[in-house]
């Protein structure tokens, strides 16, 4: 038997599959690319040859998508990405303080004390720093992301890279490249900048203390890992599924939420892999974000809202 945790976000989309003792079993990793039912379908797809539906106890969403998720395929529990990385991180280390989380297009952190959030902050407006901007500097630089930290920890001689606009980091690299640096010395320069530009913008105020996890895509990057180290002078933990810890503090809370109050699963079954959706988008005009929303139907029903920033589409309640 086995409980599932999915967090639909902007640029991914994970599915996991814990056992009774909480071990993951499967973990997936999608690229939600504006697609996010289309993302859940490929990875149902790959369960349902794997596994039977009867042996899902429970089911748990988060991320921005959760609402969308939760109701096709069956949700017991929605929380929100905080709460559901916290638990996640708490069941591998009780004596947690802080959480660093970058993920594509976001990032947040998040304070604990005594095993319990006591502050946190998210922003999910600016650009610097993120997954994207890393991917999008690699693909520039014609250098596989993979390879990106591995060029950082070779420097000797890191630059200085103006990190607290996307806009401006790319401009002073290229600015620097112009001046003959080498490639090692402003990857290390862009990482440096953006744990700065991290750290005086969403931890701002923030009390940092240790342990500190540093999850979220963006940990794969043993450049920026090193980078936080030497900013804050102590160490920083990769955690073991840090792509997945959304999901994986889905499946836990869902679990406990079934085991309190003795419910039965509302998961539908793994045969929403075969089934058809339309999207259409259009442009909020709540604010000047102007987001291009996602408009999700079913059989011309509208299943829910998908890719605004401030939650009024995507948080709403589905009337369905």
């Amino acid at each position: 038997m086995y409980y599932m945790g999915v967090d639909v976000g902007s640029v991914s989309t994970d599915i996991v599959l814990v056992d009774n003792n909480m071990n993951v079993v499967e973990s997936l990793y999608l690229r939600t690319k504006g697609r996010p039912i289309n993302a859940i379908q490929e990875g149902f797809k790959f369960l349902k040859d794997k596994y039977d539906a009867k042996q899902i106890k429970a089911v748990g969403t988060t991320g921005s998508g959760r609402q969308i998720a939760s109701f096709l395929i069956g949700g017991d529990v929605v929380k929100n990405e905080i709460t559901a990385h916290a638990v996640a991180s708490l069941q591998t280390n009780k004596n947690l303080r802080t959480i660093i989380e970058i993920g594509g297009q976001d990032s947040k952190i998040i304070i604990l004390n005594n095993g319990i959030v006591t502050d946190f902050a998210m922003n999910t407006v600016c650009a610097a720093g993120t997954g994207s901007f890393l991917d999008r500097q690699a693909e520039r630089l014609d250098i596989p992301i993979e390879e990106f930290g591995d060029y950082a920890l070779q420097s000797n001689n890191p630059v200085r890279i103006a990190g607290r606009c996307a806009v401006f980091a790319e401009s002073d690299m290229i600015h620097k490249q112009q001046l003959g640096y080498s490639e090692k010395d402003i990857i290390k320069g862009l990482c440096d900048a953006l744990v700065r530009n991290y750290l005086n913008n969403v931890a701002k105020g923030k009390e940092i203390k240790s342990e500190i996890f540093f999850q979220g895509g963006v940990a794969a990057n043993i450049g920026m890992k090193a980078a936080f180290e030497e900013a804050l002078g102590c160490e920083v933990t990769v955690p073991k599924n840090y792509k997945v810890m959304g999901s994986i503090g889905a499946s836990i809370l869902a679990r406990e939420y079934l085991e309190k109050t003795g419910e039965k699963t509302k998961f539908k079954g793994f045969d929403l892999a075969d089934m058809e959706f339309v999207s259409r988008s259009f442009e909020c005009k709540g604010c000047t974000n102007g987001c291009e929303v996602v408009k999700i139907l079913g059989s011309e029903t509208v299943v829910g809202y998908f890719g605004d920033r401030c939650g009024k589409w995507s948080g709403s309640v589905l009337a369905v």
